[in-house]
């Protein structure tokens, strides 16, 4: 599935099942609100914390749940890109191209990147 793709499917999908997009802010609350979650079980899986005995996600579940979240955030993002007129690829093209510029000898020479 392509980005476009994906844009055109939530679309569809806000348009036959969601009623109408939430408003803009709204969909910057629920995001930041995935992101939350996303964040809480990269730091159970990925860094110091640890899961809580009463979690129903717990570490067994924690690589689902991991890609639960960012499929949330992606879900909410796609959203926000469709209500404001963005077209994440073209977008998305224009970032790795300015990453590209800007970067491509910066991390190459990084000696903190180099183990």
């Amino acid at each position: 599935m392509t980005i476009k793709e994906a844009q055109e499917l939530v679309d569809r999908w806000i348009k036959e099942y969601g009623v109408r997009y939430f408003s803009e802010l709204t969909n910057m609350t629920v995001l930041t609100e995935e992101v939350g979650e996303l964040a809480r079980i990269m730091a159970r899986r990925y860094g110091d914390q640890s899961w809580k005995a009463e979690d129903p996600r717990g570490e067994d579940n924690g690589k689902a749940a991991l890609g639960e979240e960012m499929a949330d955030v992606l879900w909410v993002l796609l959203c926000l890109a469709n209500q404001t007129g963005i077209d994440l690829t073209q977008e998305l093209e224009k970032s790795i191209e300015k990453k590209t510029q800007r970067d491509s000898l910066r991390h190459i020479h990084n000696k903190k990147l180099m183990a």
